[in-house]
């Protein structure tokens, strides 16, 4: 039975978070599902939803996301969230949950968290109104420990390849007060003063890519509002369509 630190993830976290609530479920269709149908009921309390396991788990691209109990950490945070400017802020996100948990994790950009070119974990962000306001639901899940690879295009890595004590209970701990702070600070200032620190951790730059939409060149970074920054022949371009995905490509291929 997995160990889940509320009462300590409350402390840390509702000094930032006025009426922040933590709820585990064993199980539940898909977190992000669950806050948003809260949200447009009206719902805007501050809160983390943390499920053991879900059925109907769901990653950007409405792509699925499995978890086991105990194999996975899956959750969601909704709260009110009115930045100046959205860009950038699943950069922004990934930047916190992979400086608060490892070294030696990557960022791919637009959402994913990397070890040595395998998937350790993602980001879905979702927004919804409610009473007039913005409400913001992210939805983050990460593999704690090693998971088949069978129908993934991308290997997945595992948490406990880094840290061998890794536990879903012990990494949320670890991870959500940076990652409150985090969106605190992306509220006022946007992705800009982030823009070095994640191209410490960026596993695209440099390298030789191909998207989803049939474009190819060098990715040579981020800019500061966070679109990923692609050489072509004819010169740079920018991609900030979250809609995109982006790969590296195999040597040799033409």
């Amino acid at each position: 039975m997995e160990l889940w630190p509320a009462e300590s993830i409350w402390e840390a976290v509702s000094p930032f978070l006025p009426g922040f609530t933590v709820e585990v479920l064993p199980e539940i269709d898909s977190s992000n599902t669950e806050l948003m149908r809260r949200a447009r009921a009206g719902q805007t309390e501050p809160t983390l939803l943390v499920a053991e396991q879900q059925t109907a788990g769901r990653g950007r691209l409405g792509r699925p996301w499995q978890s086991a109990v105990g194999d996975s950490l899956t959750f969601s945070l909704s709260l009110p969230y009115a930045p100046r400017d959205w860009s950038g802020l699943s950069l922004a996100i990934g930047l916190a949950v992979a400086e608060s948990l490892h070294g030696g994790i990557g960022l791919k950009w637009p959402n994913d968290l990397w070890v040595a070119d395998r998937k350790l974990g993602g980001i879905l962000i979702e927004a919804a109104t409610a009473g007039g306001r913005s409400q913001v639901v992210i939805g983050i899940g990460i593999n704690i420990r090693p998971r088949p690879a069978e129908g993934l295009s991308t290997p997945p890595a595992a948490l406990t390849d880094l840290w061998p004590q890794a536990t879903a209970g012990a990494a949320l701990l670890r991870l959500m007060p940076t990652l409150v702070r985090t969106l605190k600070d992306f509220e006022q200032q946007g992705f800009a003063p982030l823009q070095a620190r994640f191209e410490v951790r960026d596993v695209l730059r440099g390298r030789e890519v191909h998207t989803s939409d049939g474009l190819r060149g060098q990715a040579l970074g981020v800019g500061p509002t966070g679109a990923l920054r692609l050489l072509q022949a004819q010169g740079e371009r920018l991609i900030d369509s979250s809609e995109v995905s982006v790969r590296p490509t195999p040597p040799d291929t033409p």
